[in-house]
């Protein structure tokens, strides 16, 4: 790369968690970032789930070189050992970080397409020698062409849930049922969402974090007064066993292991039935305009009033597409770090800490990072994510031995290895850096807390 080369911007797709921790990392070396966030503010997608309480302490949700930025400003550090919500982290860490960042944050930029300058994927002429050219349209619709020496992709996965549909595909029906299906965890504090749920029998399809949290909301509606009559419907691609509800009181993060404690404790309760070993094929509307879903068996569940989706997330690759990526066919992930997150052999707290090594792609200086580097593996962790640009930025630097070091101790669930340890990927509560969440109430029947800390 040409001295010319390496004095433009590192661009940082994305002003979630692991993108304003790379933009803080790169600082730190010296090096010029430059985020582009399609979003009007910092964590925009973290703001949609802003009614979720993480699982994880503010402790483990600060990254130690944007930290290194705030605290001079006279900035708050939250309480290490309380659990913020979405809308605290992004009110309280992430938009104060991106403010710190000043100019080197760009909002309403949505990257469109990546390439190498005067190359495109088949040329191989000098190709590591051109910087990226990164195209981003502007809301105002204006098009911009910016040059860059390195792209860290920390855009996420959150605009790109699953379907229902077992094969990866949307069931049939799916999409002429859209008004009565959701692909997020509900906020049942919200007047609106809550009337929708209230008194009604829901589907809620997936076995992760999303679902246990749905679950929970649910049961707590059920126990109110204008909530009387809320039943869930659990749809589950596989059985329930003893690992169906995550490691309980063994898991070392214990908001997580508690997460699945209150889904049991609904199911127990009542407040919600299970259907096991159901792969949704069709959606259909009876007479009284309910759902019925069709599994591929043939089965026809009873109807229901509303379903939500929680079957995972996938990342966007098309505006990367003119680039030489190595993804794992399966995962969609990094094609070193797709074995060692594989989901029927690791949990979030069993996968090896990982840095540049594991993120490179054929086309040399272009990484993915935090949720979207996992592909569709579920159960990212935020801290995770802060590592992946640590070693990044220390490998642009030209500091290997910093790249290459690991500073990084996962907690352990209590249920890790295995095969069939999920049945289908978690829509983990996180883009651009995700996390795995936690209910705001993890006491079924009790009111939902209101702050991060």
């Amino acid at each position: 790369m040409s001295e010319t080369t390496t004095e433009l911007p590192v661009v940082v797709i994305g002003a979630g968690p692991a993108g304003l921790a790379a933009a803080a990392h790169l600082l730190d070396r010296d090096i010029t970032p430059l985020v582009l966030e399609a979003g009007p503010h910092a964590g925009a997608a973290v703001r949609e789930w802003a009614h979720v309480r993480l699982f994880s302490r503010w402790g483990e949700l600060i990254d130690p070189a944007a930290e290194k930025l705030l605290a001079p400003t006279g900035w708050t550090k939250p309480a290490e050992d309380t659990y913020p919500t979405g809308g605290d982290w992004a009110e309280r860490y992430l938009q104060p970080l991106a403010d710190i960042l000043g100019e080197r944050v760009r909002f309403g930029a949505r990257v469109t397409g990546v390439s190498r300058t005067g190359r495109d994927r088949i040329v191989d002429a000098e190709r590591d020698t051109q910087p990226f050219t990164v195209h981003v349209e502007h809301t105002n619709g204006r098009e911009e062409r910016i040059f860059a020496r390195a792209v860290i992709d920390a855009s996420g996965t959150w605009s790109t849930p699953s379907p229902a549909g077992a094969s990866g595909l949307a069931a049939l029906g799916e999409k002429a049922a859209a008004d009565r299906i959701a692909y997020r965890v509900p906020d049942l504090k919200d007047p609106v969402v809550r009337a929708r749920y209230a008194g009604k029998r829901t589907a809620v399809i997936g076995s992760g974090a999303s679902a246990f949290t749905t679950l929970a909301y649910l049961a707590d509606l059920a126990k109110t007064d204008d909530g009387a009559g809320t039943k869930a419907l659990w749809i589950l691609r596989r059985g329930i066993s003893g690992s169906t509800f995550g490691g309980g009181d063994a898991d070392q993060l214990p908001a997580r292991g508690a997460l699945g404690l209150a889904a049991k404790a609904a199911v127990d309760a009542g407040y919600a039935d299970a259907a096991t070993g159901f792969r949704t094929d069709a959606i259909e509307r009876d007479a009284d305009g309910r759902l019925v879903l069709v599994g591929e068996d043939g089965r026809r569940l009873d109807p229901v009033d509303e379903v939500i989706v929680l079957t995972g997330l996938r990342p966007d690759l098309t505006f990367l597409d003119e680039l030489r990526l190595g993804l794992d066919k399966r995962l969609q992930a990094p094609t070193a770090l797709a074995p060692l997150i594989d989901p029927n052999q690791h949990s979030c707290g069993t996968v090896y800490p990982h840095g540049v090594n594991e993120l490179s792609h054929p086309e040399k200086d272009v990484y993915l990072v935090g949720m979207k580097s996992y592909g569709r593996a579920p159960t990212f962790l935020a801290m995770t994510g802060y590592e992946q640009v640590r070693s990044i930025a220390a490998h642009l630097a030209g500091d290997q031995e910093a790249a290459e070091r690991v500073e990084l101790t996962l907690p352990e669930t209590g249920v890790c290895g295995g095969a069939g340890l999920f049945d289908e990927p978690a829509a983990a509560e996180e883009t651009g850096g995700g996390c795995c969440a936690a209910p705001a109430t993890l006491t079924i029947g009790a009111p939902a807390s209101s702050g991060g800390c």
